[in-house]
């Protein structure tokens, strides 16, 4: 009888189980690249964020990282399937924290949040809608995990407790104990996706920066811009003709300010908001001859869209039938998960603009809000939801724009206003209407976790002290850009800071060969450009907690305020940015493990403490590494071209010995991807009479090398002993 009942409840609870919609899945890990491991979770959707990214791996760059092994205990890996949903449990220590979940804009350690990923225009609040809500997040313990779905999702990032858990937080008693807490210990991530299946990855470190740069490199790498996307860009007012648009690039010119591309905003198309994608007539009479005296000049073209079609423009009636079942701005809305419409939209846009001579797009209006996107409830002809093209559009666009560039040889760098998981490769800088400064800092510090650029663009300031403090942390970020498109403003708009902001402008121009070194860094090793601290081995400061004080109505709960450090940042692996805001006469700065300098004197700053620096007005407070080696060049109106020759300026800061990567191409073309491209190495030593000394590897015969062999060495601190 025993044995019939043994055989008979098993049988009897997976009825049970199956009657409820419950089922408990089991996970298996597959290894799909060096520290990186893949389980596939029920009937995973056709589409999906790396499908919709096309994203493939950068494969020779996981050579140089360190083996490793699964981070975590597989046993402690839970996923259920009930009610048409998938419910994942991923376990969390308790000094651990995660970074990441997209771009936020006012916190970095995200452990104690409960967000809703969307893809939705910012609206000020660290909930999960935003510009690129990447499901990916990273773990100061060293491992990341990525949840590839085109759905919405619901992330409780150690908030949730659970009655079975094996690590129970302390019980406390709020009548008599002080550090009785509104928000008990939380051992696990909990995410919850209304989807039928998915791919979940793994990734191993052993440290943050591993994780991060495994993957970037798992979506092909990061970005490597022209060298022109570097330089500088204004975005000029919305109605202007090409014959303002020449005189204001003549003005630049008068004002010896660097300009490298121009911004040319909606007026440059016959209708928009639907849009045509064909030119003005009147403001544009002419745009080849347009585009001709820009190149001529030096100037690159970027057009600004979005991507919904007027039922006036020569696209409609073919696009039409390609189309979701909702409009936006009374255009119709393609489906370019469609080959037919992916070819229209291309053969249109070669023909207006490509072979025109157009440099590359800022695509705008594909982020929200809900009241003005299509809704959830649109259909689209390929047959997926208004949610997963919601949360893929950004990705398909920049996918598609990408591929017609390198079609023609050609690097593009454009902006874009949605993006999500698998854009590492893609050369798009994100941006918004969001205009809170300390906040665009704290993004740009985020979107090194999730494999993104981001932008602190500058449209308009109420003085000249916040106007020079924001044209600083531009000129120290993805693109240094001024959008000009309502006001007009210019960069020479302050008279009494024109000199500082032009002083950072050219200190960006003299810093592109480390600059562009560093973003060869993000391309071939994944390393993001543009870095959080945490990132850093050994930076220990981590947030801190301020002590809440009970209040009735505002704080009844007496919760204390996370203070995460989001107002300093690296540049590579050199540089620590330490931005200035309006109001501040001193700040605090926290300086990681070493010994560190000041850029602009070579002296002493200290060495792994907080330190507090009163700097003035005119330079924003850099820092740099014991070691390093800044490689610069005279300071220039625009990027070099493949004909420059440039005289390399080097300086090396503090006593030790130093080493410096120095990666030079064209710049302009996708022929490094053959190995037309330069490394060289730039050291210093101490020879033996205690001097130092440095040197410089020749470039092979024949590779593309913007320098001249006679390197200027500029030894910041000092050459001896």
């Amino acid at each position: 009888m025993n044995k019939i009942f043994s055989k008979i409840i098993p049988f009897l609870l997976i009825l049970f189980i199956s009657a409820a919609g419950y089922a408990q899945v089991k996970v298996v890990w597959k290894q799909v690249q060096p520290g990186i491991w893949k389980s596939v979770v029920g009937e995973p959707e056709p589409i999906s964020l790396l499908k919709a990214a096309q994203a493939k791996a950068y494969e020779a760059g996981f050579a140089s990282l360190p083996a490793t092994s699964f981070p975590l205990d597989k046993n402690e890996i839970t996923v259920t399937q009930r009610d048409g949903k998938i419910y994942l449990r991923f376990p969390l220590q308790q000094e651990e924290k995660i970074f990441g979940f997209g771009l936020n804009f006012k916190t970095v350690n995200q452990r104690g949040r409960i967000l809703n990923l969307h893809v939705d225009h910012y609206g000020g609040a660290d909930n999960g809608r935003t510009h690129a809500p990447v499901p990916f997040y990273v773990s100061s313990g060293g491992y990341g995990v990525l949840i590839d779905v085109a759905r919405y999702m619901t992330v409780y990032a150690g908030t949730a407790v659970s009655v079975n858990t094996k690590h129970p937080p302390r019980l406390y008693d709020r009548n008599n104990d002080k550090d009785w807490s509104a928000q008990p210990y939380s051992d696990a991530v909990e995410i919850l996706i209304p989807a039928q299946g998915l791919e979940m990855y793994v990734i191993a470190g052993p440290t943050p920066m591993h994780v991060v740069q495994r993957y970037n490199l798992m979506n092909g790498g990061g970005c490597l811009p022209p060298k022109w996307g570097l330089g500088f860009t204004e975005r000029v007012p919305t109605l202007f003709s090409q014959a303002e648009i020449i005189r204001e690039a003549k003005m630049f010119e008068e004002h010896d300010f660097p300009l490298d591309f121009i911004g040319v905003e909606p007026g440059w198309q016959s209708m928009s908001y639907p849009c045509t994608f064909e030119w003005d007539k009147e403001r544009f009479p002419d745009p080849q001859d347009f585009l001709k005296k820009l190149s001529a000049m030096g100037i690159r073209s970027n057009l600004w869209l979005n991507p919904y079609v007027s039922p006036r423009a020569s696209l409609y009636p073919g696009m039409k039938k390609l189309s979701g079942s909702h409009t936006v701005w009374n255009g119709i809305v393609p489906d370019f998960t469609l080959a037919q419409a992916r070819k229209l939209i291309k053969d249109h846009f070669f023909r207006h603009h490509l072979e025109l001579g157009v440099s590359g797009y800022k695509i705008d209006e594909i982020d929200g809000y809900d009241k003005w996107l299509w809704p959830d409830v649109a259909t689209f002809p390929s047959g997926y939801t208004g949610e997963q093209m919601r949360q893929v559009y950004g990705l398909l666009l920049q996918q598609m724009t990408a591929a017609w560039f390198k079609e023609r040889n050609q690097r593009t760098y454009g902006l874009i206003r949605a993006s999500n998981a698998g854009a590492s490769a893609f050369p798009y800088v994100i941006y918004n209407d969001y205009y809170s400064h300390r906040d665009f800092i704290t993004a740009l510090i985020n979107s090194s976790f999730s494999g993104v650029l981001w932008t602190p663009e500058v449209r308009a300031s109420e003085t000249a002290e916040e106007w020079v403090r924001r044209m600083q942390t531009v000129c120290f970020s993805p693109m240094a850009m001024l959008n000009a498109w309502a006001d007009g403003t210019k960069p020479w708009s302050f008279p009494e800071v024109e000199k500082a902001v032009k002083d950072v402008a050219d200190l960006r121009m003299q810093l592109l060969p480390y600059i562009y070194s560093t973003f060869a860094q993000y391309r071939f090793e994944g390393k993001p450009p543009f870095r959080a601290m945490n990132l850093l081995t050994g930076f220990d400061f981590g947030e801190t907690n301020v002590e809440g004080k009970l209040d009735g109505t505002k704080n009844p709960y007496a919760m204390s305020i996370k203070k995460d450090i989001n107002d300093q940042y690296m540049m590579g692996d050199n540089i620590l940015v330490a931005p200035m805001f309006t109001g501040e006469k001193s700040r605090k700065v926290h300086l990681p493990e070493g010994k560190w300098y000041d850029f602009y004197t070579g002296a002493f700053a200290g060495e792994h403490e907080i330190i507090n620096i009163t700097p003035g007005l005119d330079k924003i407070p850099l820092f740099v590494m014991d070691g390093s080696i800044i490689p610069m060049i005279a300071a220039r109106r625009q990027a070099p071209t493949p004909e420059s020759k440039d005289q390399l300026i080097v300086r090396h800061y503090g006593k030790a010995p130093g080493r410096f990567t120095l990666y030079d191409d064209d710049g302009v073309s996708f022929d490094y991807e053959k190995g037309a491209c330069t490394f060289i190495t730039l050291s210093v030593i101490r020879n033996s009479s205690g001097d130092l000394v440095g040197s410089m590897t020749r470039p092979a015969p024949g590779k593309p090398f913007a320098y001249t062999n006679d390197v200027k060495w500029v030894f910041m601190t000092e050459n001896k002993k």
